[in-house]
């Protein structure tokens, strides 16, 4: 009996060995790119999956795949950072995978810089273009003027990034919309390490959070909601937990108590508290000498009595969180967020992390456990372009100092504060590229762009900033074929390593990194995996080594911690008034917050994000404005009233939210919408709140102080019923290349 077409593509599945069959059928390999995934006839589906480990920023996940389609994704179990969780924001990179508006090719700028219209091209030509013109810097000796701006992290991808711009001889630029840079430094100042601690919250008995959103966006709140479930309903006795924050927040409304406080006061009451501990005789003998410098009067100044009504905290209630802290170990104090995001914010985290001195929880369980370096010391670097640094960049190329601007995985045409103003500055700036797959704000300023694959499509590794106290380096795998393979080889996308590697080459440039390709890379560095014989994988040889630590989704070593010696505690700071951009002309305190599905904007693109309720108001897919009820029963504003929100950098609109936990003196808004681009469920949806932000920075670390601008708020004339989970969303943008097809009863 002859064999089916049927049988024959199920034996195939468009695998490399059919490539072979084919071709010893005579049949050209280009056929298996005729059919297009979307359009793959129903005579090939087995109906078999297949499950993948891989990345998906610092959690694990496995990916279900069938007929080289993803489908869904799941936490890695075995991954130690979430342990078989994963986040809403995980799921939806399916959405990023398939999204309608995803860049298919390489782009070149057809009109004038701004107007967003590009021409397609191919990866030769494409390539050629981004090589002509670093070869032009190198030959007139001028490779100090290229920018190289890159997100965060990035493993082994962002150090392609950086030995990139080092051996080029150009300036390399981390970027991160809301900076951590308080937040390492307070830890290197307090602890003496280099790396932001795990927090050990699952055996802690007390914990003392100050603006940190762990539960919701800040830090690894995958990896903390699960430790925060164990430290609540575990085999254990139910922990305590107190949070201080202007805004109440997911984590606020999760505390068994949640403490109000005057914004850019975090750090005086965390020194009020460290008062009220040394003073009753509660804290770490040792400690208190090396806090105080031996100096019993040293924290006077900070007594409740003296501090509260600049707090907006009763001296009664400073009196009652010291000793539930001091009393109630182990306990642990964890500052971020918007405490960290003022012009006193690094003065506030070194208050705020040197309580954890105080009661003995520094290496402790239930305390902070360090974490040590990774096991490859390339990717120990987490450096990060604070604002200060993007000021001065600005600065040059406006003074015609930046001759390319090369940006990856970041949009600071959007996140930079508007008055700032990097969008007119890049008009003196020749040569813009930027490696994407969507055309955000910074791509459509671009003369060149380079699709990049999703990460569901690509090649990578992490090292995770918020790590579990011991070695980890997660390994990201392709588990499905490029979305755009079938366009052919001079067309889709490309990874963005691979695409860097190709033009050092044109440039003979040796990033010695001991490959030509990022796989090789990562093989070459998991070769020294291999080579310490220790760990979570190991074989006889490299090649099981290295399927291994695929299937597991990476490697690592819970016997491999931190042997780095704490640093002993140093003396308290003094207290630092915040400033703030329209004090004395402006009323209200406003306190920006990240959302739980859009982040900071960097996921407006998907529609599952955009659709993911606020935790605490359920607001979806517009700028909405939180507002205490009994400031909008005076100020005669409803739900749904279209509110003009003004500073001194200029003004945005949103709709009004009244709810009773908002202080009356601060408003909140989320970040996240408001781009000019971004593709179709993103475009000119809501208002852009770095818009209006003060280009303000901590007066120390040069950090973008993002929660330093005071508003005033104006009632318009305009409704606009506000989109939540419990009733009416707008209506989202179709897609004009859908096509409904009828099925007839010929058809059927």
């Amino acid at each position: 009996m002859g064999l089916t077409r049927r049988q024959f593509l199920t034996l195939t599945g468009g695998s490399a060995s059919a490539a072979v069959l084919f071709a010893a059928c005579g049949v050209p390999e280009d056929e298996l790119l005729v059919e297009s995934p979307l359009r793959m006839p129903e005579d090939l589906v087995s109906g078999r999956d297949n499950w993948y480990a891989t990345l998906c920023g610092e959690c694990g996940v496995v990916v279900r795949v069938m007929e080289g389609r993803a489908k869904k994704i799941e936490g890695n179990v075995d991954y130690p950072v979430n342990a078989g969780k994963h986040s809403a924001r995980c799921e939806a990179s399916l959405q990023a995978l398939y999204n309608p508006d995803r860049i298919a090719g390489p782009l070149v700028r057809a009109g004038e810089r701004g107007t967003a219209q590009f021409e397609e091209i191919s990866w030769t030509d494409a390539i050629g273009r981004l090589t002509f013109q670093l070869q032009n810097l190198q030959s007139s000796r001028r490779q100090q003027g290229m920018v190289l701006a890159t997100g965060l992290g990035g493993g082994h991808a962002g150090l392609v990034g950086r030995r990139f711009a080092e051996k080029f001889g150009g300036k390399y630029a981390p970027y991160e919309t809301l900076e951590s840079t308080n937040l390492k430094m307070a830890v290197s100042v307090v602890f003496g390490q280099e790396r932001i601690p795990d927090f050990d919250i699952e055996n802690s008995n007390f914990i003392l959070s100050f603006g940190a959103d762990f539960l919701n966006t800040w830090g690894s709140p995958v990896r903390y909601s699960r430790g925060y479930g164990n430290f609540r309903q575990g085999d254990r006795e139910r922990g305590t937990h107190y949070h201080v924050d202007s805004r109440f927040s997911m984590t606020a409304a999760n505390a068994d108590k949640w403490v109000p406080v005057m914004p850019g006061m975090e750090g005086l009451l965390a020194l009020s508290i460290a008062y009220v501990i040394v003073e009753d005789g509660l804290g770490d003998a040792n400690a208190v000498e090396a806090l105080t410098g031996e100096d019993p009067e040293a924290l006077a100044a900070f007594a409740p009595d003296i501090v509260a009504v600049r707090v907006g905290v009763s001296a009664e209630k400073i009196h009652d969180i010291a000793h539930e802290f001091a009393e109630h170990g182990p306990s642990i104090a964890i500052g971020g967020g918007s405490a960290g995001a003022h012009t006193n914010g690094l003065s506030n985290m070194i208050a705020i992390y040197s309580l954890n001195h105080l009661v003995g929880s520094v290496g402790q369980p239930g305390g902070m456990i360090f974490n040590p370096a990774p096991p490859l010391d390339e990717m120990s670097d987490s450096s990060v372009a604070t604002l200060a640094n993007w000021q001065e960049t600005v600065a040059d190329m406006r003074a015609g100092r930046v001759n390319a601007l090369l940006v990856r995985g970041a949009d600071p045409f959007y996140g930079l504060p508007a008055s700032l103003d990097i969008r007119g500055a890049s008009y003196d700036v020749p040569f813009i590229c930027s490696f994407t797959d969507m055309m955000d704000d910074t791509t459509a300023m671009s003369d060149l762009v380079l699709p990049q694959h999703s990460p569901l499509e690509d090649w990578g590794t992490d090292a995770p900033m918020f790590g579990p106290g011991y070695e980890v380096v997660g390994f990201q795998q392709p588990v499905v074929r490029p979305f755009f393979e079938n366009r052919g080889s001079e067309l889709g996308t490309r990874g963005f390593a691979d695409v860097l590697l190709a033009v050092a080459q044109g440039l003979n440039l040796d990033l010695e990194l001991g490959g030509g390709t990022l796989k090789e890379v990562l093989q070459s560095e998991a070769r020294k995996l291999y080579d310490m014989n220790r760990g979570s994988v190991r074989a006889n040889d490299f090649g099981s080594f290295w399927n291994g630590t695929l299937q597991r989704g990476g490697w690592w070593d819970t016997g491999a911690r931190s042997r780095d010696s704490v640093s002993p505690p140093p003396e308290l700071p003094e207290f630092e008034e915040p400033q703030f951009d329209g004090d004395g002309r402006f009323e209200y305190y406003l306190t920006p917050f990240s959302q739980v599905g859009i982040g900071a904007g960097e996921a407006a693109h998907l529609p599952w994000m955009q659709a993911t309720p606020d935790p605490i108001t359920t607001a979806t897919w517009r700028t909405w404005i939180e507002i205490n009820s009994r400031l909008a029963e005076e100020l005669d504003i409803r739900e749904g009233d279209v509110i003009k929100v003004t500073s001194p950098r200029g003004s945005i609109e949103a709709l009004a939210y009244p709810h009773p936990g908002v202080p009356p003196y601060t408003v909140s808004i989320p970040f996240g919408q408001g781009h000019t681009d971004m593709g179709r469920y993103a475009k000119d949806r809501g208002a852009n709140v770095f818009s209006i932000l003060a280009p303000l920075t901590d007066s120390q670390s040069g950090a973008f102080a993002w929660a330093a601008t005071k508003v005033n708020i104006e009632k318009t004339d305009e409704w606009i019923r506000v989109p939540k989970f419990e009733n009416t969303v707008p209506e989202t943008p179709r897609d004009e290349h859908h096509h409904i097809i009828e099925i007839t009863s010929e058809d059927s």
